[in-house]
């Protein structure tokens, strides 16, 4: 059987920007682990990093490069708590639902700048993360998420009216905005070159080009790809939104949605600082929301929007420079440099799903736009339930997972519709 082709990082600012890595090669013939892992963004890694930490011996096969989806691609922020908060787990799961995914909404952050700390990972780690408010309901509810993650313990929050967002950022459309001191932001590829690089480091092997064709469960699952085979004791499914229809379950309970992002030029370092002078990162609060922050360069770089399908540069150009000049109208006249797009795992729920296929089958997926936090959190949980210690593991994996109505022939014009709703709301200020 032929090789595939080889798959690349996308054109973006990242990819250009990495620190150099080895291309690690593609399985061949038979191996045996106590652990594969199916995927090398931050989910696998972090999986796998926990697991080498407690002396298993771990495989992680990916199908291009290591942090080649939303892993590589993202908008680089550290975002606190899950794409539905714990108010609306209490009144759709209860309160001990709550109180339990309350007390780990905020470990991923703390692991992501642990792992930094300990294995010296150079990823442009940035401190301050910032909910902007366009109007005074939004503020409201951003008051209302302060009292909320306080009260499961979170104690780096500031509220900022109007007149103190001049020291946040230089655009005139905000009522004020969060500041969660606990968040912040990071060149996310070089943080999961970084992760594979420990992982490697503690005896890990990691087989790039190396897609996982099928699965077959057993006493010792075995996974093939195009030229080899892993059996192992356990296996982690963490591929998310480039998972494709590997696990036929798993894909009807997920969608993938795409997001865009453009970088600028390089910008006068006088006129970077002047637009986020305390150089934190920034989302706004709508439902279709923008993202936004500085590089370790001097460059901004300026996300939003949800798309069904990828887009091409030209195109990310064009839908995500309007949005950005809006915002930083003082920007006109400087070029973008990079525009690229990816794909994140979406649930009907909004939450994160995770759970067991069998007695030996483990995943995680369906960050829902709050990967770069919850991955790692997830890493650590798999990692204790494999271990034998299931009981934070087993308060996600008793959430619902739902299918999208429809099958896959109607859930992306749905969610199209849906998506069409709540962009109006945000538009008229509901």
């Amino acid at each position: 059987m032929n090789a595939p082709a080889r798959l690349e990082h996308t054109s973006s600012y990242y990819a250009a920007s990495a620190h150099p890595a080895p291309m690690r090669p593609p399985l061949q013939g038979v191996q045996q682990v106590d652990v594969c892992v199916i995927g090398a963004g931050y989910t696998g890694l972090s999986t796998a990093l926990h697991l080498a930490e407690r002396g298993y011996q771990v495989a992680v096969l990916e199908a291009a490069r290591v942090g080649w989806g939303a892993s590589g691609r993202n908008g680089g922020q550290i975002v606190n708590s899950y794409s539905r908060d714990m108010d609306v787990i209490e009144r759709r799961h209860g309160k001990a639902a709550a109180t339990a995914l309350g007390a780990m909404a905020f470990e991923g952050g703390r692991i992501i700048r642990e792992r930094i700390e300990r294995y010296g990972i150079q990823c442009d780690l940035k401190t301050g993360n910032v909910f902007a408010a366009f109007t005074q309901k939004q503020l409201d509810e951003l008051a209302a998420k302060k009292r909320l993650w306080e009260s499961h313990g979170h104690t780096g929050l500031q509220l900022i009216d109007r007149e103190g967002m001049r020291g946040i950022v230089a655009s005139q459309q905000y009522a004020g905005a969060l500041l969660d001191n606990w968040g912040g932001h990071l060149h996310p590829l070089n943080l999961a070159l970084g992760e594979a690089a420990a992982l490697e480091s503690l005896g890990g092997r990691i087989f790039e080009q190396s897609a996982a064709l099928k699965i077959h469960p057993g006493g010792r699952v075995r996974v093939e790809t195009a030229c080899g085979e892993i059996s192992s004791r356990f296996l982690v499914v963490a591929g998310n939104a480039y998972l494709g229809e590997l696990v036929p379950a798993l894909a009807e309970k997920s969608l993938p949605c795409g997001t865009q992002v453009i970088t600028t030029e390089r910008l006068p370092e006088a006129l970077a600082k002047s637009l986020l002078p305390g150089d934190h990162c920034v989302e706004d609060c709508n439902f279709l929301l923008d993202y936004y922050r500085l590089t370790a360069d001097n460059r901004l770089l300026y996300g939003g929007g949800t798309v069904y399908g990828a887009r091409d540069p030209g195109e990310v150009e064009r839908l995500i420079r309007p949005k950005m000049l809006k915002t930083f109208p003082q920007l006109a006249d400087y070029k973008i440099e990079f525009g690229w797009t990816g794909n994140f795992s979406l649930t009907l729920s909004r939450l994160p799903q995770a759970g067991r296929i069998g007695d030996n089958i483990y995943y995680s997926q369906g960050c829902s736009g709050h990967g770069v936090t919850y991955t790692h959190l997830a890493g650590r949980l798999l990692a204790e339930a494999i271990d034998g210690d299931s009981a934070r593991f087993d308060h996600f994996a008793g959430l619902p997972h739902y299918p999208f109505p429809g099958g896959r022939a109607l859930r992306v014009p749905m969610l199209t519709l849906g998506a069409w709703w709540y962009g109006l709301r945000d538009r008229l200020g509901w």
